[in-house]
């Protein structure tokens, strides 16, 4: 008999890459984390402030460097390696210096033998996981951007707070593009199954206080609020990848809004966009496709003219 070890690797150890780390071994997600960075000396050093943690969890997750010739073994690659877009650009700014860099690591990993998952963040991310998925080579179900899912934790968080509510109460996707042509379907948000829609007519409270345009765009900038005031953002985007992670390892068929290969659904097609999506062992398994008004489908046509403009720049 053989018992097999979950492995992940983390490749890009900068503070989204140690967050991911640190949620991993902290929540005891899998058996093993491989630290990989082109400054192997930073990787160890996460390595070692990670280790301190295990006397003090649950699980003793092993934690260590590695190389891309390890990726072999490993069952998710989580790839956070990128060029941070500085103050005054967009993530769609970093797009050529993030493809060369995609392209340093996709290569050699998968000259290891790998045949896992590949989850990215760098940004910009739609585009950056359609690179990831030409240049590798894999299944689609096999490559996949953590997309809206960080949109959607901030859409839901707004709208928590407008009604009154625990946002885990609240079902609403964020949709399309990781950046400013995101979309929301406002017309399949509920609140513990009920329409918004409904809430707001029933409650004369709410009725000219909720601006939809509004929390579309507070949504879009909320990466940008936290990075005016601490330099960038981590914990968020670090946890969703990691609830991403679990949902495929532990074959949840959980629902997440994460950017994959459209085929056809949404009337899209040969292009990564964020959709819900049904996770588990095998990776992106099936898109869920909501129905939206008319209005809604053109603003997501919009969204993903946007993602295919950029990607073909690089393709």
């Amino acid at each position: 008999m053989r018992i097999k070890k979950s492995r992940v690797a983390v490749i890009g150890c900068g503070l989204v890459g140690s967050s991911t780390a640190f949620s991993l071994v902290t929540q005891g997600v899998c058996d093993e984390i491989l630290m990989i960075d082109i400054n192997e000396e930073r990787a160890l050093g996460e390595v070692l402030d990670l280790r301190d943690t295990i006397k003090y969890l649950d699980r003793n997750v092993k934690v260590r460097t590695g190389r891309y010739s390890d990726c072999g073994e490993v069952d998710i690659i989580v790839i956070t390696a990128g060029a941070p877009p500085q103050k005054g650009q967009s993530r769609l700014d970093t797009l050529d210096v993030s493809a060369q860099i995609i392209k340093s690591i996709v290569d050699p990993v998968m000259k290891s033998g790998f045949d896992g998952i590949f989850i990215v963040v760098s940004n910009p991310v739609d585009i950056i996981a359609h690179y990831v998925y030409t240049c590798s080579g894999l299944p689609k179900n096999q490559v996949i951007g953590t997309g809206s899912a960080l949109d959607t934790s901030r859409l839901q968080n707004i709208i928590a707070e407008l009604v009154n509510v625990d946002p885990r109460s609240v079902y609403a996707y964020s949709m399309g593009e990781h950046g400013d042509s995101q979309m929301v379907p406002w017309s399949s948000v509920t609140v513990a199954g009920k329409s918004l829609y409904d809430i707001i007519q029933d409650n004369t409270e709410f009725s000219g206080a909720i601006d939809f345009d509004e929390i579309v765009k507070k949504t879009t900038k909320e990466g940008w609020e936290i990075y005016n005031r601490k330099g960038t953002t981590y914990y968020g985007i670090a946890t969703a990848c990691v609830g991403i992670i679990k949902a495929i390892l532990y074959d949840e068929n959980r629902i997440i809004p994460v950017s994959t290969l459209l085929e056809g659904e949404y009337g899209e097609d040969q292009v990564f966009a964020g959709v819900p999506t049904i996770l588990n062992r095998t990776g992106a398994a099936d898109i869920l496709e909501i129905h939206m008004t008319t209005n809604e489908l053109d603003q997501f046509h919009q969204s993903a003219n946007v993602i295919r403009e950029y990607s073909n720049k690089i393709m």
